[in-house]
């Protein structure tokens, strides 16, 4: 007999327009800043980098070694979708600092910190190019 996993309960991810709009304009300096919606809240994007989430009127960014001893000093703590979650999900977002939130000039700075650390983990992940082996017919021109 198999017994049923549990549901996972997640919280609500809803952002208020006013939330939303306030965001976007904090970070108007972020080049080529988009915003797309997921599963209620939005993903930001700096061009195709994914680095940012807003989510039930929290904004939060990517972290990694570089950038996160700032939100740790500053007692932030990493994104849970899940209402009874007690550990950090392993996507590495960490909630930004009201202070830092209502300082567009300072927010910029973390935003490209966090652009950074989306970069540095997109490196990691590329795979090292394959080097097939040249055949000898590879080699030789027709005529």
């Amino acid at each position: 007999m198999t017994m049923a996993r549990p549901r996972a309960k997640f919280r609500s991810l809803r952002v208020t327009p006013e939330f939303r709009d306030f965001v976007l304009d904090q970070l108007a300096g972020v080049p080529e800043l988009r915003a797309k919606r997921m599963f209620g809240a939005l993903g930001l994007y700096s061009g195709e980098r994914f680095f940012g989430i807003v989510a039930a009127d929290e904004l939060f960014f990517k972290v990694d070694d570089g950038n996160r001893g700032a939100y740790e000093a500053a007692g932030s703590d990493a994104f849970r979708p899940l209402a009874d979650q007690t550990r950090p999900v392993s996507m590495s977002y960490w909630r930004v600092p009201i202070e830092v939130l209502e300082d567009s000039g300072e927010l910029a700075t973390w935003a490209l910190a966090a652009i950074r650390a989306a970069d540095n983990t997109a490196a990691k992940r590329k795979p090292a190019p394959k080097v097939l082996p040249r055949s000898r017919a590879a080699g030789k021109k027709s005529r």
